[in-house]
C-alpha cells in the first residue's frame, strides 16, 4: 500500500513538473490574443495593445521582459523626429541590459510600420532582435518587408499618442562618450511596464 502511494506521488509530482508553464512569456494571459500593457514614462503613460495572433513569438518575448520587470528604469536612447522613438535596451547609466537571446523575425505577419505601431529593433541580421523596441513616428514603409526582411510590428498604441508626440520633440544631440546620434539631452525614462487586466 505504501509502495503504491509512493509511486502515485512520484507520478503526480513528475506530471506537475512537466506541466509547469514555460518561461517564455506564453504563460502571461495565455488565452488573451490582444494583451495590453501600460508604459509608465517620465513624460506620461502609453497604453499599447499587443497582437499575439500576428506576432506570437515577439509578443511573448516582450511580455517575458515585462514579467521579469526588466524594462524598469530604462531609457529611450534614440529619438528621431518623424521616424522613431526607440528604447528598452539601456538603463539610466547607459549600461546595456541583459537579454534572453535572439528571436525569429516575424515581419511578414501583415502588420505595417505605420504611425504609432510598436516594432522590434534589430541589427542587420534579420533574426537578431532581443529586447529593444521602437515606436513608429511616421508611416515607415521602408521598414516593412519587401525583397528583404523587414522589422517586426507586434502591436499599436491605443492611448497616449500625445505622450509619444512630446517625446518625438525633445532635444537630442550626438553623445561623444558612446558615439551615438539622436540621444535625448534630458533623459526620457521608461519607469515601468504593467500588464493590464484583459478587456
Amino acid at each position: 500500500m505504501l509502495k503504491t502511494l509512493l509511486v502515485s506521488y512520484l507520478v503526480i509530482a513528475s506530471t506537475l513538473v512537466l506541466a509547469k508553464a514555460k518561461d517564455d512569456g506564453s504563460h502571461i494571459q495565455p488565452d488573451n490574443y490582444y494583451p495590453r500593457v501600460k508604459m509608465v514614462t517620465s513624460m506620461g503613460d502609453i497604453i499599447v495593445e499587443l497582437d499575439r495572433t500576428r506576432a506570437p513569438i515577439t509578443v511573448n518575448n516582450f511580455l517575458r521582459y515585462v514579467d521579469k520587470r526588466s524594462y524598469e528604469d530604462t531609457i529611450f536612447h534614440r529619438i528621431v523626429p518623424d521616424f522613431v522613438v526607440q528604447g528598452g535596451g539601456y538603463d539610466t547609466n547607459f549600461v546595456e541590459k541583459p537579454s534572453f537571446g535572439k528571436i525569429i523575425n516575424e515581419s511578414g505577419n501583415g502588420l505595417k510600420n505605420s504611425m504609432y505601431n510598436i516594432t522590434m529593433a534589430r541589427q542587420d541580421d534579420p533574426h537578431s532582435a532581443t529586447r529593444q523596441f521602437f515606436f513608429n513616428m511616421n508611416n515607415n514603409d521602408s521598414l516593412d518587408p519587401g525583397r528583404n526582411w523587414g522589422y517586426t510590428v507586434f502591436g499599436s498604441v491605443v492611448e497616449g499618442y500625445e505622450v509619444l508626440d512630446k517625446m518625438a520633440e525633445v532635444k537630442t544631440d550626438f553623445d561623444p562618450k558612446y558615439g551615438w546620434s539622436d540621444v535625448p539631452v534630458e533623459q526620457v525614462i521608461l519607469r515601468k511596464v504593467i500588464v493590464l487586466p484583459p478587456v
